[in-house]
C-alpha cells in the first residue's frame, strides 16, 4: 500500500486535486521536464516547462509482475531527440514523478516528501515521428522487469563450452548422437 504525506492525502480528500509530472530522462545529456505551467527546481535539477513535453502516459498500477511499458512524447521541433536517438539510447534511464499543487496557495509542493515516484525505468523503443502536423520524439521505456521477456539459448556441446572457457571439461562427455537409458521410479 502506497503511504502519502499528510499534505499530499488532505489534497487528495479534498477532491481539489491539481498534479504536475517530473520527468528526468538521462541519455547522452540529461533533459529534465514538467508539466507545470512554470519552470520548476528540485532536488538540483531545473525542470523546464517550455521543453517540448507534449504526453506522458498515465501511471498504471499492476498486481503481477509484467513488462508494462510507460511512454513519454517530446516535441522535436530542434532535432535534439533526433540525435540522441541516433547516438543509442536503449537501455538509458527514464524517471518519472507527480508532484501536487497545494489547493490554498496555488503553489507546487516540493517537499521530496510529497512528491511520488510514478515510473523508473529504461529506454526501450524510441522513435521520432515526422508528420505535417508535428514532429514528436516518442521514447518508450520497460521495467527492469522486461528481462523476464528474454530468451537467451545456450548450446550445450564440448565445442560450444570450449569457446566460453577452453579449460571447462564439463560438456566434454556429451556427444552429438549418444544415448542414454535412465529408468524411473524404483530400481
Amino acid at each position: 500500500m502506497r503511504v502519502f504525506s499528510p499534505k499530499v492525502q488532505s489534497i487528495i480528500d479534498s477532491g481539489n486535486i491539481k498534479f504536475f509530472y517530473l520527468i528526468d530522462l538521462y541519455f547522452t545529456s540529461a533533459y529534465h521536464f514538467t508539466s507545470y505551467s512554470s519552470d520548476i527546481v528540485y532536488s538540483g535539477n531545473t525542470y523546464t516547462s517550455d521543453g517540448g513535453l507534449f504526453e506522458i502516459d498515465t501511471p498504471k498500477l499492476s498486481s503481477i509482475i509484467d513488462r508494462e511499458a510507460y511512454k513519454v512524447v517530446v516535441a522535436d521541433l530542434s532535432d535534439q531527440m533526433l540525435a540522441e536517438i541516433k547516438a543509442n539510447i536503449v537501455g538509458k534511464d527514464i524517471l518519472v514523478r507527480l508532484g501536487f499543487v497545494d489547493p490554498v496557495t496555488d503553489q507546487p509542493l516540493l517537499n521530496a516528501n510529497d512528491i511520488l515516484n510514478v515510473y523508473k525505468g529504461y529506454v526501450d523503443t524510441p522513435e521520432v515521428v515526422n508528420s505535417w502536423d508535428a514532429k514528436l520524439a516518442s521514447i518508450e521505456g520497460t521495467s527492469p522487469m522486461a528481462d523476464l521477456d528474454m530468451i537467451n539459448s545456450f548450446l550445450t556441446s564440448r565445442d560450444s563450452m570450449h569457446q566460453r572457457n577452453a579449460n571447462d571439461s564439463s560438456f566434454d562427455e556429451i556427444y552429438d548422437s549418444s544415448e542414454l537409458d535412465l529408468k524411473w521410479g524404483k530400481v
